[in-house]
């Protein structure tokens, strides 16, 4: 496999992700990140814990969306996450979910 067909089939792989995650995210509440995976859920639970003077997260989900396109499926049961980066939380409005209409932003 040549670098560009790797290069084409990254892409393609993307595309398909960005579908995915348009048509689910509607059915969500909150979008989580972490320094190295986002998702979509509607449960979870964070903690900021210590040990060893060193403080870290715990962040746990229940069925949740993960954007990962290595994997298989998307759609995970339980997801726990312990992370000494940060972790950002934000809570889905319905406008944050419709999509630009025409040419918007595009200017005009």
């Amino acid at each position: 496999m040549s670098a560009e067909d790797l290069e084409k089939y990254e892409t393609e792989m993307e595309l398909q992700l960005y579908r995915e995650y348009r048509d689910v995210v509607g059915l969500f509440k909150y979008v989580i990140e972490t320094e190295r995976r986002f998702y979509l859920t509607n449960q979870y639970e964070l903690h900021v814990r210590s040990a060893d003077g060193e403080v870290f997260f715990e962040l746990a989900m229940a069925d949740a969306w993960v954007w990962d396109m290595y994997r298989p499926a998307r759609f995970v049961k339980n997801v726990r996450v312990l992370t000494f980066k940060d972790v950002n939380v934000e809570e889905l409005t319905k406008s944050d979910l419709e999509m630009p209409s025409g040419n918007e932003g595009f200017g005009t």
